[in-house]
């Protein structure tokens, strides 16, 4: 630069000095910035960037199960394929638009083809061109075979890329119908939508868990960090106060009672009354939670719990409790009948049968409208209304099930009037369900205490750790003990000669129950029907230290009338299988009554011809006694042997076979010998001989 010109030199300097410049601010920016982005932005720029890489998935926990009283699954929940597409997999390495248009069109065809979908609508699916979309929930093994067949390059000219196979919980009820509006079902979305599987959706869910994975450029899921916490995993575990056998035997009179009365409905509960547990609880008509989407929703409805009806002659009971703990009544009293009519302010009130003088016991026994109402407006309508909320009438009994109704005891803000005191006496007027009578009625048999009514015994975790539990509780003394095993005598007489429940008495047993025949409000009119009633009974046995109560309520029978007629049978059938499926023996004493002479009962009938395959009308021997069942938990590893008697041999094979146990055929025809009896405990795997016979 010596030799330059002064002039241009300067310039020279000023350019390289400003070239300088402007590098040395340039660099300080860039400084700058990179210590803004690695220091000063350095987290949110880290979340950024590991979100980019990393992958979240959302684990949803396997559903916990359903276990009756004695360990028995009721529902359980079990793995099934489902497929889902990657669009962006499927079209990666076809760069043009059209070639990509034209992969799907060939595509969605082939697809469709093999799950039995619509190819336009699968078509619009892909079109979307998303990273995620099921295709198809819960498929078969084919369906997921012949999708592994699709991306396979070994096997096609073409394979298609981006179909994934994962698997997915599906909920699954081995016992079908048993018990079905009590469980309820679970929706694809994985959400219990009625009966304890939506009133316990939370804890049979468990925890939903996010793991977080790598992936690498194309998406693909190549590490994944796990889970900290496997009981996320599997939902908790709830164990019923149900017993499996007893609510099989409950479904199946419950359902014979139906189809042979033509009801449109009925209900039934059996309760210990000593420590409140629920051992059935049924309804009909049912349905399979398995195919719930092909059921009606009023099948779904569980009318223990949420179908509200007059009680009718069953309160009976309770107003003469409530009389005699109240001291304006006593046993030995006589009561006027007025001859079967009585004159109450505008209102004329009818005995069925024409009575004159009756003890207490004889009012419960015949049924009395009469007695009934004066012994009630004898004890006033505080007292009586005071004594109904005792026994737990108009409020919910608090199982944990959906649309629990509380029934109805009187117009709110009002004390009843004398006539609806009547009323209310002998059952008209108030409305309750079939669980509450159940809880009611237990409080006679167990010495007057209202107990609380247990439907869920435990729900465990999935390490077998109790989390809650229910114990026997007591709500509240309706009456005094005393009181209470004065009515259960007195109830007694109502299944003897001359009582209104002579059918439900049983051999070896002294039964102790009541015996109703509602009539039905028309709703188009506001007036009782005059060929709608609801016939019920309710009881308990034995009655000298009872073990079972059970509520029988047939609605609207089209064939016959009458509580004693109707729901008399089905009590005695079910307290018979009941007590021997227990191991509970008869007293050697017999009944007080002498002779049972029951009229023919079209349902013992039925469910003879069930039993042995008979035609109507034919001389068929009677169906063979089956030998005592025998209960309580199987040892481990071992199972009890179902009850097939009676059973065709599909069905029969088909219920061996679903316990884990292989069936070893005899014969053709009804199922008549199974080696080893019901109810025994084998190791599972065992060979069980069955012997059929054809029908007489």
């Amino acid at each position: 630069m010596k030799n330059l010109d002064p002039a241009r030199a300067r310039w020279i300097r000023f350019r390289m000095g400003l070239l300088c410049g402007t590098m040395a601010l340039g660099l300080g920016g860039f400084v700058s910035s990179a210590f803004r982005v690695q220091v000063e932005d350095g987290a949110s720029w880290k979340e950024t960037a590991e979100n980019q890489r990393q992958r979240r998935l959302h684990i949803e926990p396997k559903r916990g199960a359903i276990y009756d009283r004695n360990g028995a699954s009721l529902a359980a929940s079990v793995e099934v394929p489902s497929v889902s597409a990657d669009v962006v997999e499927m079209l990666r390495g076809i760069e043009q638009p059209a070639a990509r248009d034209a992969a799907l069109t060939e595509f969605a065809p082939r697809i469709a083809a093999v799950l039995g979908l619509d190819p336009t609508e699968l078509h619009t699916k892909l079109a979307s061109k998303r990273r995620f979309i099921w295709l198809k929930r819960r498929i078969s093994a084919e369906e997921a075979q012949a999708l592994r067949d699709l991306g396979d390059s070994k096997k096609q000219a073409r394979a298609i890329k981006g179909l994934n196979i994962e698997g997915e919980g599906r909920r699954y009820y081995p016992g079908r119908e048993l018990a079905g509006p009590v469980l309820g079902f679970v929706a694809p979305d994985g959400f219990g939508k009625d009966g304890l599987e939506l009133s316990l959706d939370e804890e049979l869910r468990g925890r939903v868990e996010e793991v977080k994975g790598l992936r690498d450029r194309s998406g693909r899921l190549i590490f994944s960090e796990g889970t900290n916490n496997e009981d996320a995993l599997a939902g908790h575990d709830v164990t019923l106060s149900l017993d499996q056998g007893i609510q099989h035997v409950v479904e199946r009179e419950l359902g014979v009672a139906q189809r042979t009365y033509e009801t449109k409905g009925a209900s039934l509960v059996v309760m210990d009354p000593h420590t409140g547990d629920i051992l059935a609880l049924a309804s009909v008509p049912g349905y399979n939670p398995n195919d719930y989407a092909d059921s009606d929703v009023d099948a779904r409805r569980d009318r223990a719990v949420t179908d509200r009806f007059e009680p009718g002659s069953v309160m009976k009971v309770f107003t003469v409790a409530a009389a005699l703990a109240g001291g304006t009544l006593k046993p030995n009293d006589i009561i006027n009948c007025e001859h079967g009519t009585y004159q109450l302010a505008n209102v004329t009130i009818h005995d069925t049968h024409q009575n004159d003088l009756l003890s207490p016991t004889a009012v419960l026994a015949k049924s009395s409208n009469i007695g009934a109402l004066k012994i009630g407006l004898a004890l006033g309508e505080p007292a009586l209304y005071a004594a109904y909320r005792r026994f737990g009438f108009g409020e919910p009994t608090g199982l944990p099930l959906p649309g629990e109704a509380s029934g109805v005891l009187r117009p709110r803000g009002r004390a009843w009037y004398d006539v609806e005191t009547a009323n209310a006496s002998f059952g008209q007027g108030v409305s309750v369900t079939t669980v509450q009578l159940a809880v009611a009625m237990s409080a006679i048999a167990n010495g007057g205490k209202v107990m609380e009514p247990i439907l869920v015994r435990k729900i465990t975790d999935s390490r077998g750790n109790v989390l809650k539990e229910w114990s026997t509780h007591v709500r509240r003394e309706a009456v005094p003990a005393g009181v209470a095993k004065t009515v259960a005598e007195m109830l007694t007489a109502v299944v003897e000669e001359g009582g209104t429940g002579v059918e439900a008495a049983m051999s070896g047993f002294r039964v102790a129950g009541k015996t109703a025949t509602a009539q039905k409000v028309d709703s188009t009119t506001g007036k009782y029907s005059q060929d709608k009633y609801t016939a019920s009974f309710v009881g308990f046995v034995p009655a000298e230290k009872p073990r079972l109560v059970i509520a029988v309520v047939l609605d609207e029978p089209m064939i016959g009338r009458y509580g004693g007629d109707l729901a008399g049978p089905v009590f005695r059938r079910v307290a018979e299988a009941s007590l021997r499926y227990l191991g509970v023996p008869p007293a050697n004493n017999a009944p007080k009554i002498k002779t049972v002479n029951r009229a023919e009962d079209p349902a013992d009938a039925m469910l003879a011809a069930m039993k042995v395959d008979a035609p109507a009308g034919s001389n068929a021997p009677p169906p063979r006694a089956t030998p005592p069942i025998e209960f309580g938990p199987p040892p481990p590893n071992a199972v009890r042997v179902p009850d097939a008697m009676g059973l065709g041999a599909r069905d029969a094979i088909r219920m061996i076979g679903g316990a884990g146990l292989v069936p070893q055929v005899e014969g053709t025809g009804r199922l008549v010998k199974q080696v080893p009896n019901a109810g025994s405990a084998v190791p599972k795997g065992s060979n069980v001989r069955l012997v059929f016979e054809p029908a007489s």
